[in-house]
């Protein structure tokens, strides 16, 4: 039986795009197969992997202009990893997101549906904020895992987070499961890092990982590579990212 999950938070730069990607590929790469479905209307995930624009995107499919199947595309270089992509050509999935939406909210619940006999794992991949298009897309998890930078007010923004999550958890009548925090580009020797990690272990309300800031996960979406295959000068992911990687990746979907 596959999972779903998403990550999110309303506020952007967390990381959630270079998350959503990175553990996509790392559950590629221990031979499930994975799906990643991208549900920015920007299409940052599929711009790092797909150098081409596909023939079909996410809307296509929730307009009725093709079958799910017809726009899922595999990833280059990782057989088990597969897209069903958004390039914002012509911005119509924000389009769509204003207007027609509205009438269907369950509409992502039900793709999600419709493809999880093929899939293993799937990811959801989600712009910032939380409109119609995030709000479906949550109800459409099993379990929406939370990034978060290790800045002064990022707990007072998960806090708003779970305020509107349980609202919309009550009023979409969702059991989806939210308890584990991303601490990203986080640095040990910074003592406001290591203060939030601290507050927000002390919660007692999140299971709390952290991923070490990390040049190299920039440099490998500026190349369109997979991030723990990627080197530069025959560098590649330092020993402590990839250990976070797996850790979580191990935790997510166990």
């Amino acid at each position: 039986m596959s999972k779903t999950v998403a990550f999110h938070l309303q506020k952007g730069g967390v990381g959630k795009t270079t998350i959503s990607g990175t553990l996509a590929c790392q559950s590629a790469m221990e031979g499930f197969r994975t799906l990643v479905i991208d549900c920015d209307p920007q299409g940052n995930l599929s711009s790092w992997f797909l150098s081409e624009p596909p023939k079909y995107e996410l809307s296509d499919v929730l307009q009725g202009r093709c079958y799910v199947g017809n726009a899922i595309v595999v990833a280059p270089g990782l057989e088990n990893l597969s897209i069903l992509p958004t390039f914002g050509i012509g911005g119509t999935l924000k389009n769509y997101s204003e207007t027609k939406l509205a009438e269907e909210p369950f509409i992502l619940q039900d793709l999600v549906k419709e493809v999880s006999e093929e899939y293993d794992h799937i990811i959801l991949d989600l712009s910032p904020g939380l409109g119609r298009l995030e709000r479906s897309a949550l109800i459409a998890s099993d379990e929406i895992v939370t990034p978060m930078t290790p800045e002064v007010f990022s707990l007072d923004g998960l806090e708003i987070f779970i305020d509107e999550l349980a609202k919309l958890k009550k009023n979409m009548r969702a059991a989806v499961k939210h308890n584990k925090i991303i601490i990203n580009s986080y640095d040990e020797r910074i003592r406001q890092h290591r203060d939030i990690f601290s507050a927000a272990e002390a919660s007692g309300r999140f299971l709390v990982y952290r991923i070490p800031v990390d040049p190299l996960f920039r440099k490998a979406q500026e190349a369109g590579k997979v991030p723990q295959l990627y080197k530069v000068r025959g560098r590649g992911l330092k020993v402590a990212t990839q250990q976070a990687i797996k850790d979580l990746d191990s935790s997510i979907w166990r």
